[in-house]
């Protein structure tokens, strides 16, 4: 099957023009862990909490609200390139931090890591960790299930994202999309821990603009935004699961970025086994390399999100979906 409606290849998936790629097959990573497992089982020496976790954040987010604080009085073109050429990354990272604390991998007990997302999330400037975990968690569960993993495009945004302009102006604000379409299309009704983390969020940020004004605010969200869009860290989001090759539908990069990122880049090792922590992915592939060379990756994200806007046969729609069964 080619990405412009052609022929099916392997019965991966089928694809109509204007239409998402279908799989009437299951997610490939529940099989492919039995199989791995089955072959190196030592590979679950890896599972378990990575307890470097809790400083690395620490310092990651005392740096940026530092930072923040010493550009109170800076000027406005100084604040944004010391957002896009610094703050971007280390917001980033806090981002890719909560991804990782998600799965409970940096304490046994899972009440931890909401502490700790929720302190993650500080420099971010907008309480995102506790709905995060509840939508990524089915996206993990239910890859690809149409009405149920938000990580997908909606279909308003494949209808309209059509052209190379669109596309670029989509990147731009893909943090936004990636952020709001869950709200729009599965809003699930907020817990006592989203109220936590908007609290304290806001408590932050209030006291953000009151004790150093609304410049130190404005950086921190700048950082937000454009670590977010066209930035070489966020062709994670692009990269993972963006069907360029219509047989495989998540994809690993293996470049220097994964050393800021929490090594997502090892998307298919971490959709294979997501109780393994990122900086211990790597591993998984040097310990069954036979199931993963043979798969298509990156060394950019930069050449990612460039292939993403210019080729005109990739877009919103090229994502594998799958009807939800009778249980879901």
């Amino acid at each position: 099957m080619g990405i412009d409606g052609g022929e099916d290849r392997d019965g991966e998936g089928v694809m109509m023009p204007g239409d998402f790629f279908w799989s009437y097959t299951d997610e490939p990573h529940a099989s492919r862990r039995r199989l791995i497992l089955s072959k190196y089982p030592q590979i679950k020496e890896l599972f378990g909490p990575d307890y470097s976790a809790l400083f690395k954040i620490s310092i990651v987010v005392l740096l940026q609200l530092g930072t923040a604080i010493v550009l109170k009085d800076a000027g406005w073109l100084k604040i944004l390139l010391v957002a896009y050429f610094f703050g971007s990354f280390l917001n980033h990272n806090l981002f890719l931090a909560i991804h990782e604390l998600s799965h409970n991998l940096a304490f046994s007990s899972p009440v931890y890591n909401r502490w700790l997302g929720i302190f993650a999330n500080l420099p971010i400037g907008v309480p995102m960790s506790v709905t995060f975990q509840k939508y990524h968690l089915e996206h993990h569960r239910f890859q690809g299930v149409d009405g149920i993993d938000m990580d997908v495009p909606s279909i308003a945004e494949a209808r309209v994202v059509t052209n190379v302009l669109a596309k670029t102006i989509w990147v731009f604000l893909q943090l936004f999309f990636y952020a709001f379409r869950p709200l729009f299309l599965k809003p699930k009704p907020p817990g006592i821990w989203e109220f936590m983390n908007f609290s304290i969020q806001i408590a932050l940020d209030v006291s953000m603009v009151y004790f150093w004004g609304w410049k130190s605010l404005a950086y921190l969200i700048l950082a937000t935004f454009v670590g977010g869009g066209m930035h070489p860290m966020a062709g994670h989001f692009i990269s993972e699961h963006y069907i360029f090759k219509p047989e495989q539908e998540t994809y690993s990069y293996y470049g220097p970025l994964n050393l800021l990122t929490w090594h997502v880049g090892y998307h298919n090792e971490h959709h294979d086994f997501p109780r393994i922590p990122g900086h211990k992915l790597h591993k998984v592939k040097e310990i069954a390399p036979e199931y993963y060379d043979s798969l298509s990756s990156y060394k950019s994200w930069s050449q990612v999100i460039y292939m993403y806007i210019m080729d005109s046969t990739v877009g919103p729609y090229s994502r594998m979906k799958r009807k939800p069964s009778k249980n879901e």
